[in-house]
């Protein structure tokens, strides 16, 4: 904008000039050589004035090349945005050379499959020797999404007023949702009579069924958590559902210690390894 605003300006001029010279009466030969004095300028300003508008294009070509890289990176794409400054710099800091902003910036995206809008507050306070700023109000609104698990990691960033902390967390937590949708999904399609899911593909659960030996069940339950620091991990669980009468016939308590044993199963093999494993144990049987 300041560099249009500055060919406006010299158009303004070179018209005012070329006005005066129409104005003021000339010999032939003088008048011949004013108007190609003022025709060269005009070409020289208009290529300034071009290629200033190329370099304009070439900035914003390459800030959209980036601004893409980044959201094919996070997969966060911002939709709308808008900002609002007030200047509270009052008379008493103004005389000891501090100044104070407020901004106020609002805008909505999406993370993949989860949308967001936010609101927040920036407050700069500049003196001689520094500029800080700090966010002093967050407000994060989710639209409904089958990711119940946010809930509690979107107030803890409200209350603490960290916009990094959000973005990155949101970023690992739709992947971790992404693939355990993907994994889920994997095994249903590949045991159709083993695998249950109660709640499709977005389910957190997964139920596996013995078919030659009804009552037993063995339930995977996982969640994604996100820490105090934003951090996200898989956090798996076993339960097991089976008849009365085969838990008195355990003497070894192999179903009681079978929780445990998946934790350690999971560290050995990984997720997905140790989850064929168990739903082959149940085709086999």
């Amino acid at each position: 904008m300041d560099a249009e605003l500055a060919e406006v300006r010299a158009l303004q001029a070179e018209i005012a000039a070329l006005r005066r010279a129409c104005e003021e009466p000339l010999a032939p030969w003088e008048e011949t050589s004013r108007v190609q004095k003022s025709f060269q300028e005009i070409c020289q300003s208009d290529s300034e004035g071009w290629k200033s508008s190329q370099d304009l294009r070439g900035q914003l070509g390459h800030l959209e090349s980036e601004l893409s890289f980044l959201s094919t990176l996070t997969g966060i794409n911002i939709r709308n945005y808008s900002m609002k400054t007030e200047d509270l710099t009052s008379t008493e800091m103004t005389e000891k050379s501090i100044k104070k902003v407020l901004q106020r910036h609002r805008l909505s995206g999406n993370c993949h499959m989860v949308a967001f809008q936010l609101e927040f507050q920036i407050l700069e306070i500049q003196n001689k020797e520094k500029l800080s700023s700090v966010t002093t109000d967050l407000n994060i609104i989710m639209e409904p999404t089958e990711c119940s698990e946010l809930s509690e990691f979107v107030s803890r960033a409200e209350g603490r007023r960290d916009l990094f902390m959000f973005f990155r967390s949101l970023h690992f937590f739709v992947e971790s949702f992404e693939y355990r949708k993907r994994t889920f999904k994997h095994f249903k399609e590949k045991y159709p009579d083993t695998v249950h899911l109660s709640e499709g593909a977005s389910s957190h659960s997964m139920g596996i069924r013995s078919a030659s030996r009804p009552g037993f069940e063995l339930l995977i339950i996982w969640k994604i958590k996100i820490d105090e620091e934003g951090k996200v991990s898989p956090k798996l669980d076993l339960l097991t559902k089976v008849p009365r009468r085969a838990l008195e016939l355990d003497k070894n308590r192999v179903i009681e210690t079978a929780p445990l044993s998946f934790r350690t199963l999971l560290g050995v093999l990984g997720i997905e390894a140790a989850l064929e494993s168990l739903i082959k144990l149940f085709c086999n049987n």
